[in-house]
């Protein structure tokens, strides 16, 4: 057991070359308020006067102290380094001593808490002092020793307080009363130290500390400790083998012992797991380069295929947190692409009376008897064109992730890049140039193929036969109805000879295909039965004056006549039918022109590209010139292995039987 605080020095020693504390190493953190007596304790386990004192706040630094027990024929020396600040640094001051009259001990003496900055001090001293203490003993393989004196109240004792914050069941806490020759007269601290007060798992030792007066005139530390024990066995002679300083050594000493014993075998398992870890990193920060040509090739190489690897699904690094690389791009054509077409409406943006106008456009002067196919032709276009811009930023979505796979391959995948920040940039520069350079082709592909429907409606297409069988069909019906309706009005036109019946033999003969004179007698015979929205003259003309046709506005909006209706209801049919076989057509062809023109030209010719723009020898030596810091950092983390490898070893040399 007495060998295992050794350990802990030689571990302390070791990580003290590089400066680290990220190994928490079992150690005793001395904790208390200013003037509580800190100082004074540690100088009477020591046995000799090794702090600084004054007034005010004069421990500004964490001191980490061992005491190191050596037979009396065996002399060393030992240096003490102090710091002249006026604030507080968390940086240790690391001192050992070598004594034959010390235990073996690893204590960590933190600066004095304090509520009120002065002098010189920083405004916010007792914020810098509290985090310097919670960075010690928020260390769970950490003792707190928490020193109170006894002459204030231990219910309001800042040392056990901050103690109970990281600790909160007590079990790594020894509470130590100081001053116990210094209480008022007539009380006594027996309730105390007896555990009645405030309770602590690791127990409650007092001690008597030298006085100021004891200190000017040079009293010894030893002489100090024999007065300590006689007023122990008389103020409190039942408990005088229990308290004192020799006995708050010994305690401390089989406390650690005990402590590091239960925290050895994690703090092994911490050592190999970080040497693990910097072996790693200085893996991958490479070695200094000596062939550059193949360095570099090697590097561009590696990225290239990395990126490949992205596309297609294999890489090494694969992230879990979103979709990245080819299955982006397969979710933008299948759910972002497919689902924007699908929820293009075929007749959006289309009014009845835009059909209509367009049919009646296409008949020219003349009133029609069938439904223009032109005037189909003409609205179908106006729809298929809707479907190049989705198709268009379709396009310009997969552009985005093949950007952004770069920087997932530089991330992730090839760190080494990390080491020459000019290489990184480059490459990134030359796959981004290739990028842009292939966006154009593409988007004139895909404009093409949208045009390429537009170019020629085909009416013959075997999905588009049964849409083109009815409108066929209606036609055909429409020119029997009117067959069966003219020899009707042929009888009534001949026994309208007087010019009496013209109006309604017109009317009927014509269908509402463009028969100015019937809506204008409709207007005239009936307002409820007009069917235009607003009147058709600028003022109704009077009974008897003759009526400009020239002056009457073209309706804009008013009821359809039956005829009209069907006209558009077919219309309508047939845009539907074709747009849902171009947008299906459109739906396919779209990422395959995407695929062969962007995606599947840069995987092949990235390599080359790289190669051939980078890989020249007035670029070698600028291409792979390392960061500043990568250096430095390769030799810290050098020095971090290097340190976490002989604690190891020094672990690895204790035998089971000293643990027990």
């Amino acid at each position: 057991m007495e060998a295992l605080i050794p350990v802990i020095n030689k571990l302390q020693d070791v990580f003290n070359t590089v400066g680290a504390d990220i190994i928490q190493l079992p150690q005793i953190v001395v904790v208390g308020t200013q003037s509580s007596g800190k100082s004074s304790v540690l100088e009477s386990l020591v046995g000799r006067d090794i702090l600084p004192r004054g007034t005010g706040v004069v421990t500004r630094r964490p001191l980490i102290l061992q005491l190191v027990h050596i037979d009396p024929e065996d002399r060393r020396k030992s240096n003490e380094e102090n710091g002249n600040v006026t604030g507080i640094s968390d940086e240790p001051i690391h001192l050992k001593i070598f004594s034959p009259h010390v235990v073996n001990l690893t204590l960590v003496d933190l600066p004095g808490i304090t509520k009120v900055p002065v002098g010189d001090q920083p405004k916010d001293i007792e914020i810098q002092i509290r985090e310097l203490i919670f960075k010690y003993i928020s260390n769970p393989n950490s003792i707190i020793l928490a020193v109170t004196a006894a002459n204030t109240d231990m219910a309001t004792s800042e040392a056990l307080k901050v103690a109970r914050e990281v600790d909160i069941d007590g079990r790594r806490t020894l509470a130590v009363v100081t001053k116990l020759d210094l209480m008022d007269a007539g009380t006594d601290a027996m309730d105390v130290l007896m555990g009645r007060v405030i309770p602590v798992k690791l127990g409650i030792i007092g001690v008597v500390n030298r006085s100021q007066l004891d200190i000017n005139q040079k009293k010894l530390v030893a002489d100090a400790v024999r007065d300590e024990y006689a007023f122990l066995q008389k103020k409190y002679p039942s408990l005088a083998n229990r308290n004192g300083t020799k006995y708050l050594a010994r305690t401390l000493n089989r406390l650690l012992m005990h402590h590091i014993r239960d925290c050895l075998p994690e703090l092994k398992t911490r050592i190999n797991v970080l040497a693990a870890q910097y072996q790693s990193l200085l893996n991958s920060y490479g070695e200094p380069v000596d062939d550059k040509s193949s360095t570099l090739l090697q590097l561009i190489t590696k990225f290239a295929a990395e990126y490949c690897r992205t596309i297609e699904g294999t890489a090494k690094y694969i992230e879990t947190a979103e979709l990245c690389g080819g299955a982006r791009i397969c979710y933008i054509f299948h759910e972002t692409f497919g689902r924007t077409l699908e929820s293009v409406d075929p007749l959006g943006g289309l009014t009845t009376i835009d059909v209509l106008t367009a049919i009646r456009n296409a008949t020219g002067p003349r009133p029609a008897l069938f439904v223009p196919e032109v005037s189909f032709e003409l609205l179908v276009k106006r729809q298929v064109k809707r479907l190049e811009e989705p198709s268009l930023r379709c396009v310009e979505l997969v552009h985005e992730e093949m950007q952004r796979i770069i920087q997932h391959c530089s991330n992730y995948s090839t760190q080494e890049l990390l080491r020459f920040p000019k290489l990184h940039d480059a490459i990134v520069e030359v796959v981004t140039s290739l990028l842009r350079k292939r966006l154009p082709v593409t988007n004139e592909m895909v404009h093409n193929l949208v045009a390429i429907e537009l170019a020629y409606i085909n009416t013959k297409h075997p999905d588009f036969a049964d849409a083109c069988g009815l409108m066929n069909n209606n036609i055909e019906e429409q020119r029997r109805s009117r067959m069966r309706d003219l020899p009707a009005a042929v009888p009534r036109d001949k026994a309208a000879a007087g010019g009496s019946q013209s109006g309604p033999v017109s009317e009927q003969v014509d269908g509402g295909t463009g028969n100015w004179r019937g809506m204008l007698k409709r207007g005239e015979d009936s307002a409820g039965e007009r069917a235009v929205s607003q009147s058709p003259f600028p003022s109704s003309p009077q009974r008897g004056h003759a009526v400009n046709l020239l002056d009457v506005p073209v309706p804009v909006s008013r009821k359809l006549s039956a005829r009209e209706q069907r006209d558009c209801e077919v219309i309508e049919r047939l845009i539907k039918s074709y747009f849902l076989i171009v947008r299906k057509n459109i739906q396919d062809s779209v990422p395959k022109a995407v695929m062969h023109f962007l995606v599947n030209h840069v995987k092949d010719c990235l390599q080359s590209e790289l190669v051939g723009q980078l890989y020249k020898t007035a670029l070698l030596s600028d291409l792979l010139t390392e960061s500043e810091d990568m250096a430095q950092r390769r030799t810290e983390a050098a020095d971090m292995l290097k340190a976490l490898q002989k604690a190891g070893q020094v672990i690895a040399e204790i035998r089971e039987t000293h643990m027990w």
